[in-house]
């Protein structure tokens, strides 16, 4: 995209301090419009975020960046395989994003840092896509927001079942009212990850990581291979379980369909009741209930083993007077009532898809015609909040009661003191 990246690389710019290798076959005949996207946390979703964009017709990888060394070089290696380049590494995020030539990053990191590297990013003008959930508390999500906007950044959000042709589709059958008035939407999720690693003694921090930027605005918790490598959203310094995790995924298309971002009160209980030898900071067991005016919204989680409701592990369902629609990854279905038959209540499926392939195309086709992609700021803001509400209710063991700013929640102040994180080690909270 950038006309002048051969003068850059030719004036050694990228050979900066913090780049671990240069470049060597990165820019080879690259065409004029060539949209040039580097990683930021390169282990497990991010790589594939970024292996989807990088399927999209002039796409290339303009950098990978990661703090444990071990990840970075086998991705490195993976890049050069696949697609035949070198592309620039680094240790240090920052030092990416001087890169004039960069146009686009995919935030893969940990929850805790999806905040600060996102509005970094577009303070240096580059797109974003950044994994769900947008942030870790409420405030980082207005923040992130906030910024987004004065810069008139493109961001999409890896809630990615919104590019999906059967979601839209449930969204428009619920939308149509041939399940009459809504009045409760259920959404569930039991995974066997959710009870998180056995505990073991803490250890020396590898040689290969720098832990302490892994770390980064988070306080201090001393280094352990089970609190790391997806293991890390069970600590709330750096995640919010399940809730956060798969809930988000799942709340969002439900704010989606019913248009209702914002609920009235918000109840939550559970706690670590069956896994307290783990390594966990989130519960095992939640219930969460947000009144959202018209109708009730729960989420449920039995972490630990995969029991089914409405014979599925996770999904949503949608409670109307003349129908229930059920839906997750692999179809959906609608149920009359009373075990009536109908013929306009028929069940649907689909091969598994997850739409990552979709919602990549998306991001990038929105960068070329400069416009919001389908899962926005506000999107993931809202999706992420939500989930966030029943983090704090259930930390703070009260009941939420939104004021006039829903994402203010000064007037409970024992609610507000989990809604917002202290930075630590030099880092500042944003504030925009």
């Amino acid at each position: 995209m950038n006309q002048s990246r051969r003068t850059f690389l030719k004036q050694g710019g990228l050979l900066a301090g913090g780049l671990i290798a240069a470049p060597a076959l990165l820019a080879r005949s690259a065409p004029s419009d060539t949209i040039r996207v580097g990683l930021i946390g390169c282990r497990n979703m991010g790589f594939g975020d970024l292996s989807n964009c990088l399927q999209q017709e002039n796409v290339i990888c303009g950098g990978l960046c990661d703090v444990d060394e071990e990840v970075l070089m086998r991705r490195a290696k993976d890049i050069e395989e696949t697609y035949g380049i070198k592309p620039p590494l680094y240790r240090d995020f920052r030092k990416m994003l001087e890169d004039p030539e960069l146009d686009a990053v995919v935030i893969g990191t940990p929850d805790h840092w999806h905040c600060l590297i996102t509005i970094m990013a577009c303070e240096a003008g580059k797109a974003v896509y950044v994994e769900k959930p947008l942030a870790n508390s409420i405030a980082e999500c207005q923040a992130m927001v906030s910024a987004v906007r004065h810069h008139g950044s493109i961001v999409q959000v890896g809630q990615q079942q919104r590019s999906g042709q059967h979601w839209q589709d449930v969204a428009a059958y619920v939308q149509s009212g041939k399940l009459g008035q809504i009045r409760r939407v259920m959404v569930w999720g039991n995974f066997a990850y959710g009870k998180g690693n056995p505990r073991i003694p803490n250890e020396a921090v590898p040689k290969n990581l720098d832990y302490n930027l892994w770390l980064g605005p988070s306080a201090h918790i001393p280094y352990n291979p089970n609190r790391l490598h997806g293991a890390w959203r069970h600590t709330w310094a750096f995640g919010g379980g399940l809730l956060s995790d798969w809930g988000v995924h799942l709340l969002d298309i439900v704010l989606w369909t019913m248009k209702s971002p914002v609920p009235k009160r918000v109840s939550a209980f559970g706690g670590i009741y069956q896994y307290p030898n783990n390594l966990i900071e989130t519960p095992d067991t939640l219930d969460v209930t947000w009144d959202m005016g018209t109708y009730n919204l729960t989420w449920s989680h039995v972490a630990g083993n995969e029991l089914k409701q409405f014979g599925r592990t996770y999904g949503i369902a949608f409670m109307g007077a003349d129908g229930v629609l059920v839906v997750n990854r692999q179809g959906w279905e609608v149920q009359a009532p009373n075990g009536a038959e109908s013929d306009l209540l028929k069940p649907f499926e689909v091969g598994k898809d997850s739409n990552h392939l979709a919602h990549a195309a998306d991001f990038i086709q929105a960068m070329r015609e400069n416009r919001d992609p389908i899962c926005n700021i506000e999107a993931g803001r809202d999706a992420a909040v939500l989930a966030q509400y029943g983090i704090v209710a259930l930390r703070s063991g009260q009941t939420l009661t939104m004021g006039d700013d829903p994402y203010d929640l000064s007037h409970q102040p024992d609610a507000q003191a989990f809604a917002k994180p202290t930075y630590h080690s030099g880092w500042t909270f944003p504030h925009w």
